[in-house]
């Protein structure tokens, strides 16, 4: 019998940090896939620590999709593998893979981050098929599917800084050793000098951003006022860039601090949350006090740095964000929340939309049963427990993943199909 991957060709582009998707590649030709990795500069070439395989993309940025349709042509390519699908060179590869009816696979970070990673077909985040399926469909395929325990969270918050040293790492070896790729330019906005100094600066000053982060929140708890929490997203990530109404980081400051001037009780306070990834390219503080000012909040807004979360979550009193998965900690809490973008959790039953001020005045609980019924889903299908940064993490990802990026179903067309069959089952043993 042949291996289920044989016939299978698999080309990654751009992955994690780290050694996840050459570790994904050797898994794939175990099951008798073969697998190609285009490397756009120095870092991607370090992180395949392997001569087969590799293509080193160094041509001028023009000339990426032509390559990347020769290339598929050449090697009969039936599968392309991206980690997030909005970078600029991933959006023209997932146009290449459309045209030539290739499965596309993405991977992102957990929606039910930091103890699971997401695996989709097609898209994530707001190109995510989670977008188009409704809660009553989820809750229709759920009722075919006895109830399962959730599957067991493999790592701790230890996993951070993993995943601080090898962008660390990366976007040194991007700065210092790149001379093969002299076209290579990043889809940041900064220097990847830049990149590697913030890196580099954030990984060494994690312990005293702890200390802050705690006297912050033992600050906000103990005030005696109701606050409601703001989760912050890194400007330059792409889920917020790509799925948001606003252009930059101040747009949404400002959306959310004239809402609450307009809305709130005066009683109320609004803190800040910033992002665990957070590395001062953005002057938030800055930011924030000045719109504080203009609006007349100067005493009832605070920053908290970025890192744990739940002792904040726990003593709010409601989350506002653009589309952060930490929104989901708020929706599992049963805080209202209010969305300003696309998230993958935007269903009418547990999220609020704009205009803030109404938010403000009234904060509409969740449904919190529905709530739990979109995680159970979640669980059941996109979410794999494991790290991409981590050893550990790895190990317990890599068997789950490789047999479902092998399945020529999609996690969700092959959770109904299960539910499905074990629907009828049922009625038959009856």
């Amino acid at each position: 019998m042949a291996a289920p991957g044989t016939g299978r060709n698999f080309l990654f582009l751009q992955g994690p940090h780290g050694p996840f998707f050459l570790q994904l590649a050797r898994a794939l030709r175990e099951k008798g896939a073969r697998c190609w990795r285009i490397g756009f500069n120095a870092g991607d070439r370090f992180f395949w620590r392997d001569p087969a395989g590799y293509i080193a993309f160094d041509a001028p940025e023009c000339s990426w999709p032509a390559f990347l349709d020769r290339l598929v042509e050449q090697h009969r390519i039936s599968d392309l593998v991206l980690y997030g699908d909005t970078r600029p060179r991933h959006v023209r590869a997932a146009e290449v893979a459309r045209r030539r009816g290739l499965t596309l696979h993405v991977f992102e970070e957990g929606y039910l981050r930091p103890w699971w990673i997401t695996y989709e077909r097609g898209g994530s985040n707001g190109n995510s098929r989670l977008m188009r399926i409704p809660l009553a469909q989820m809750r229709s395929i759920l009722a075919g599917s006895p109830d399962q325990p959730a599957p067991a969270a493999p790592d701790h918050w230890g996993a951070l800084r993993h995943h601080m040293f090898y962008g660390a790492l990366y976007h040194w070896l991007v700065w210092f050793a790149n001379r093969r790729y002299p076209h290579y330019r990043s889809h940041r906005d900064i220097p990847v000098s830049t990149e590697f100094r913030l890196n580099l600066r954030r990984l060494l000053l994690l312990p005293l951003h702890g200390l802050q982060r705690s006297l912050a929140t033992r600050k906000a708890r103990r005030s005696g006022y109701p606050y409601h929490l703001v989760l912050l997203q890194l400007a330059h990530d792409a889920n917020f860039r790509t799925h948001s109404p606003f252009a930059d980081m101040e747009g949404f400051l400002e959306a959310v601090i004239r809402g609450f001037a307009q809305g709130a009780p005066e009683n109320h306070r609004l803190v800040f949350k910033a992002h665990p990834l957070e590395d001062g390219r953005v002057p938030l503080r800055r930011m924030i006090r000045r719109l504080a000012r203009r609006h007349g909040l100067q005493k009832r807004v605070q920053l908290v740095p970025g890192g744990r979360l739940a002792a904040l979550m726990d003593g709010a009193s409601s989350a506002i964000t653009v589309n952060s998965t930490a929104g989901q900690q708020a929706l599992w809490r049963g805080l209202p929340l209010l969305a300003f973008g696309a998230a993958v959790y935007s269903k009418p039953e547990l999220v609020s939309a704009p205009p803030a001020e109404k938010f403000f005045r009234a904060p509409p609980a969740p449904d919190h049963a529905a709530y739990l019924d979109y995680r159970r889903f979640l669980l059941a299908t996109s979410q794999i427990p494991g790290s991409y940064y981590t050893a550990r993490g790895r190990r317990q990802l890599l068997p789950r993943v490789t047999g479902m990026m092998l399945d020529p179903r999609d996690p969700y067309d092959a959770f109904a199909a299960a539910s499905a069959t074990k629907a009828q089952q049922s009625k038959v043993a009856e």
